[in-house]
């Protein structure tokens, strides 16, 4: 059982959230639990994520924090995208299910790299100096990109350029710059933590997946609630699986032309879908966000695999 639990964390995660969910929802009486639940869970959230990248930038050589050919190649690739995706949600534009749709596959593909990347990615036998890097640059390229584009397909948001460019900024470096910095510090100066850090080997992936189990759930949540029928919800659901494997695969192959398949491939594939559902409801429609919240089911569930398969070659 604790070798299965091992073997699966992340789809334990995600069964664990959902059916915590669904328990409350289906329950009536514990609506009053729920709700003094909610804050909490709000509350606590954000404090996982931090721990899990400081956990891990604690380990990072701040020496390798440099741009390298590989994440010009993913970036590239995933502009290129995007284009290719407003393309078709301006040709459907007619069809609301179908823009709908393509627009919950543009969340999908906008979104910078997930802050969580180099955790999956170390576990993976990759660099996480590097992935770490390509998650600042993407990032900074999202705040970018997503004000420039979503005001071309939906309009009305209220927001300038310049302020949707600096609370994306702010959201992005609340759970990640500062764990950098503060990692930096801890790495440099306060050596007996580093030393303890550095010796718990799958501290940040555990507790990655706490932030996984609270993200999961309110994935279930943002479904069962959404004002979409179900062949909509199916319909993305579908196509965003698709696109987990189409970036998965473009990545791949532009790191493998570059020489770093399995970070390229981590890059491009693993998405900051936080970000993803709150621009959805910000520029977009609500339904849309039903799109980044079933790709990080989608993600997880592969990274699973990925981790099965690296652990099996291993042994």
């Amino acid at each position: 059982m604790i070798k299965f639990l091992k073997d699966w964390t992340l789809p334990v995660a995600i069964a664990l959230g959902t059916i915590i969910y669904l328990t409350f929802y289906f329950l009536p009486a514990l609506d009053t639990t729920g709700n003094r639940l909610s804050p909490i869970i709000d509350a606590v959230f954000p404090l996982f994520v931090f721990l899990t990248l400081l956990t891990t930038f604690i380990k990072i050589d701040y020496h390798q924090l440099k741009p390298h050919k590989w994440q010009f190649g993913v970036l590239t690739s995933q502009l290129l995208l995007i284009a290719l995706n407003v393309m078709i949600i301006k040709l459907v534009e007619d069809n609301t299910e179908q823009k709908l749709l393509w627009e919950g596959v543009l969340t999908c593909v906008i979104a910078p790299a997930a802050t969580a990347a180099p955790v999956v990615t170390g576990k993976l036998g990759g660099n996480i100096n590097t992935m770490t890097m390509h998650v600042l640059m993407s990032s900074i390229l999202g705040a970018l990109v997503i004000p420039l584009v979503f005001p071309l397909i939906e309009k009305g948001t209220g927001m300038t350029f310049f302020e949707a460019f600096a609370i994306i900024l702010q959201k992005v470096a609340m759970v990640l710059l500062l764990p950098l910095f503060l990692g930096y510090f801890i790495h440099r100066y306060l050596h007996r933590m580093r030393k303890w850090v550095t010796e718990q080997r799958d501290l940040a992936f555990y507790l990655w997946c706490i932030s996984l189990t609270i993200t999961s759930g309110i994935t279930v949540k943002n479904i069962v609630h959404a004002e979409a029928g179900i062949m909509l919800i199916v319909s993305m659901a579908f196509a965003c699986l698709i696109v987990s494997f189409i970036q998965f695969g473009i990545g791949r192959v532009v790191g493998k032309h570059l020489g770093e398949p399995l970070n390229a491939g981590q890059a491009m594939f693993q998405k900051n879908t936080a970000l993803s559902i709150w621009v959805a409801y910000m520029y977009l429609h609500p339904v849309a966000s039903i799109g980044a919240g079933c790709y990080v089911l989608w993600q997880n569930i592969i990274n699973s695999i990925e981790l099965w398969q690296h652990r099996h070659r291993k042994e």
